[in-house]
């Protein structure tokens, strides 16, 4: 205790020094940095100060008529170089001619100008404007020694120096070296006092002593000292249970002990040993042993030992257990990473082979395969298989299999609880589902087998079996839990992938119903499609052929944002709208203006749904082909541009004005005008064929150049080259392509007659019509077609404007097609019998397969088709 008291004092005490030392040099180098910077401050100002007094230039300066303007750049350049904070100029009463800030120019000086207008340089300390400083005020004076004026240098005090900067980090240093120096000098005085005193009494040694020896005999590790000359020195008790020592151990020879061989010979040797395992008797014990002369101690070495049985047993437990997590967190994350039901049937088997089973099977409800729920019975299809060997004698992929009642699978079935069979052989059960299969099973040396329910809430989707055949042990009560958990995760994907089926399958049917099944009879275009849905879900892509008035053909593709039902059931909508707005003949920009306001109806109708999504941002392109004239108008809403393949291979994107997607509204639709030969082909398509995560239009674009550059010459054959070049392998978009080969109608199959604005007029016309018919072979439709031309004409003379003219097309019918240059459109009624007029265009209706009205810039068109015989 005295040892210890007395190397707190020396330690004290030397502290004390040595933060004397300190403080004291600290303060004489405080006084000496002051003192040398205020010599050095009164030395450069004055030195300054006296250099621009007697610069060329500073006197007659003085007496220039503005002083300020020769002076202060001077004085700041001259500033700069000395590294002062200040040299002003001034006249003998005191006011400044320069200054660092020019707004103080013209005030007086701060400073004692006396001496220097004595003709003698003055320093002096102040506190001025900018802070504690040292100033020196110099004469300026002529040749006749009169003072004409004064200069003043000052530099800060703070700006002057370092040395004390310099010198604290050494004085620092030094501090801390003599600080370990002490420390380490106290350091020895205390250890050898310790090593005198041992630092306690008799009493606290006996308490140590009494301390250690509780704490050795307590611990649950074995302890053995053993001298240098083999003998045991100290036993503790765990090392008497461990080693099962006689009681009168101690002073024996560790020969003499009665312990095995090797555990006598690694204890009497003394040498290094790190966890050497030994049986002794039932147990596995761990050894450690070091000698004790290593540092000067005596000969001797300690051994400990560890009882490692029951810690190997709790290893194993835990490394299985590890295993298990390490499967179940597998099957998370390789179970369900698609969508299909056979595919995740397959990752389940594929998980459980070869960690958990030797083989997977999994036999699922027909039901569930096809997307629906599955009904009450036991006749399952095998949907996947797994095995260490392909040869095992289970029932094969595909096959349905119908499980008898005594099944350990029928039994999962009905009650929806795991199963399972340790020992095959004599499963009687299992064994009579199919006597001469499960013979050769058992013969093949599979011998355990589990069965788990695919259970996704109230459904039972099928089961999966695990079987084992390699490893010796059956299956137990764990392994059921680890299947029963294993298959829970399997059987949440696989009813996802179930429900997605469904939907999907519910989602292609929808939009095969609303896609055109047979393109109509027209004979303006020659029509090759592709529609190809997204692998990823359906989309909202269409397309259509619309036969309109005139031999005319419009052409239309449209894309809907969004994939599913919804998309498809909006695709649905706009198609309708496309074909009831055709009907009415509306130029392109006008059809497609009528449709960006439905689809702005449709968002503001399922705003307040939120399980709707917006249909805005939809697209469309709307094409007008006429067959007479070879023009073609086209408009488009946010849509990918047409290409158009002249008759000599040559490929273009005409300038079409691409216009808002659908549904934003407040902007008007352009049409542009192409006139095409005859022979060309005009390419229509959606962006998933051009643009997709790999590239971005521009590409497609190039691409879809190139492709059509090489295509055949029919529009099949454009198709089939267009989707070989750009089709990705996995379309995450739906794909509708159009390609229409264009063809003219024959000149000789038109006919066309200007007609006076005179009723006696309409008699020409039916002797006009009466020749082309019979020109074109067509007698027998004489009789109806002067009846209905005559009551066109007649109501276009009657109520219309000139000029009028009448078209006859002899296409797939025969149309009839009379041109006013009023926009009054004619309306069908049906007179009363008193009434004497009225029944012209009812005899129209009755006459003809069609008829209707269509604008044109310059009035209105009425025409009717017939039949040909």
């Amino acid at each position: 205790m005295t040892g210890r008291s007395v190397a707190g004092q020396v330690f004290l005490l030397q502290v004390a020094i040595v933060l004397l030392l300190v403080v004291a040099a600290a303060g004489a180098l405080v006084l000496q940095v002051r003192h040398d910077s205020t010599t050095e401050a009164r030395n450069r100002s004055l030195a300054v100060a006296e250099t621009f007094a007697n610069a060329p230039g500073t006197r007659e300066a003085l007496t220039a008529p503005d002083p300020t303007a020769v002076l202060q750049p001077r004085a700041e350049a001259a500033r700069v170089r000395s590294k002062v904070d200040f040299v002003v100029v001034m006249n003998t009463d005191g006011v400044r001619y320069t200054h660092p800030r020019p707004d103080r120019i013209g005030k007086k000086f701060v400073g004692t100008l006396g001496p220097a207008l004595a003709g003698r340089p003055f320093t002096e300390e102040i506190t001025g404007t900018i802070g504690p400083l040292v100033q020196a005020v110099v004469p300026v004076q002529a040749d006749d020694g009169t003072v004409v004026g004064l200069v003043s240098a000052g530099i800060t005090t703070e700006n002057v120096g370092g040395v004390g900067d310099r010198q604290m980090p050494l004085l620092l240093t030094a501090a801390g070296a003599a600080l370990v120096v002490a420390l380490a000098g106290t350091a020895l005085v205390s250890r050898r006092l310790l090593r005198q005193t041992h630092g306690l009494g008799p009493f606290e040694m006996t308490r140590m002593y009494e301390h250690h020896d509780a704490v050795l005999h307590a611990v649950r590790e074995g302890v053995l000292i053993v001298g240098g000359e083999g003998r045991l020195l100290l036993a503790n008790d765990e090392a008497h249970r461990l080693l099962d020592l006689p009681e009168d151990a101690e002073g024996r020879h560790v020969l003499e002990l009665g312990l095995d061989a090797d555990t006598a010979a690694l204890l009497s040797s003394g040498r290094v040993a790190t966890d050497e395992v030994h049986l002794v008797g039932d147990r596995l014990l761990a050894i450690n042993q070091r000698p004790t002369d290593l540092e000067g101690g005596p000969a001797g070495s300690v051994a400990t030992l560890r009882d490692s049985t029951e810690l190997r047993a709790l290893s194993g437990r835990a490394e299985v257990a590890r295993e298990h997590l390490k499967l179940l967190y597998d099957a998370g994350v390789g179970i369900g990473t698609t969508l299909d039901v056979t595919r995740t049937a397959q990752e389940l088997a594929e998980v459980a082979v070869p960690r958990f089973a030797d083989f997977a099977t999994v036999d699922l409800a027909e039901a569930v395969l096809e997307g629906e729920e599955p009904d009450a019975g036991t006749s399952l299809r095998r949907t996947a298989f797994s095995g260490i060997r392909k040869d095992a004698p289970l029932y094969p992929v595909g096959e349905r299999i119908g499980f008898i009642a005594s099944t350990p699978q029928a039994h999962s079935l009905g009650t929806g609880e795991a199963v399972v069979a340790p020992d095959l052989r004599q499963a009687h059960g299992w064994l009579a589902q199919d006597q001469e299969r499960t013979a050769r099973i058992v013969e093949y040396g599979i011998h355990s087998l589990i069965t788990v329910p695919l259970r996704a809430g109230h459904l039972v989707l099928g089961v999966a079996n695990f079987w084992r055949s390699v490893k010796a042990d059956p299956f137990d009560e764990e392994e059921l839990a680890l299947a029963e958990e294993l298959v829970a995760r399997a059987a949440v994907s696989i009813d996802n992938a179930r429900r997605y089926t469904r939907e999907h399958t519910m989602a292609v049917t929808l939009q095969r119903s609303l896609l055109p099944r047979t393109l109509p009879a027209q004979n303006a275009l020659d029509i090759g499609f592709r529609y190809l849905p997204a692998q990823a879900g359906v989309g909202g892509d269409w397309f259509d052929v619309l036969p309109l008035s005139g031999a005319r053909v419009a052409l239309v593709v449209g894309d809907v944002v969004g994939h599913g039902l919804h998309a498809a059931a909006t695709m649905g909508r706009l198609r309708t709208a496309v074909h009831n707005f055709s009907a009415l003949d509306l130029p392109p920009d006008e059809l497609l203006g009528l449709l960006d306001e439905l689809v702005g109806r449709i968002d503001q109708d399922e705003a307040d749904d939120e399980s709707s999504a917006a249909v805005t941002g939809a697209t469309c392109l709307y094409a007008v082909y006429d067959p007479i004239s070879r023009q073609c108008t086209v408009a488009r809403a946010g849509h990918p541009p047409p290409a158009v393949i002249r008759p000599d291979g040559g490929v273009e994107f005409p300038e079409v004005p691409a216009g808002p997607p659908l549904g934003l509204g407040g902007l008007p639709f352009e049409t542009a005008e192409l006139t095409l030969e005859e022979g060309s082909r005009l390419v229509l398509y959606t962006d998933g064929l051009v643009e997709n995560r790999e590239r971005d239009i521009d590409v497609g674009l190039e691409l879809l150049r190139t492709a059509l550059t090489g295509a055949g010459r029919s529009p099949e054959e454009t198709c089939r080259a267009v989707l070989d070049e750009l089709l990705p392998s996995k379309p995450g978009d739906d794909i509708a392509l159009i390609v229409a080969g264009t063809r003219a109608l024959d000149p000789e199959r038109v006919a066309e007659w200007e007609v006076r604005p005179d009723p006696a007029a309409v008699g020409e016309v039916r002797a006009s019509v009466t020749r082309q018919l019979t020109e074109w072979g067509l007698e027998d439709m004489e009789f109806t077609t002067e009846l209905i031309l005559s009551e066109l004409v007649t109501n276009a003379i009657r109520y219309g404007n000139g000029p009028i003219r009448v078209r006859m097309l002899f296409d797939l019918s025969l149309i009839c097609e009379v041109f006013d240059g009023s926009s009054t459109s004619p309306h069908l009624r049906y007179a009363a019998t008193t009434d004497e007029g009225g029944r012209g265009l009812f005899l129209v209706a009755q006459l003809t397969e069609r008829w209707g009205t269509r604008y044109t810039p310059d009035g209105k068109v009425i025409w009717a088709e017939q039949p040909l015989p």
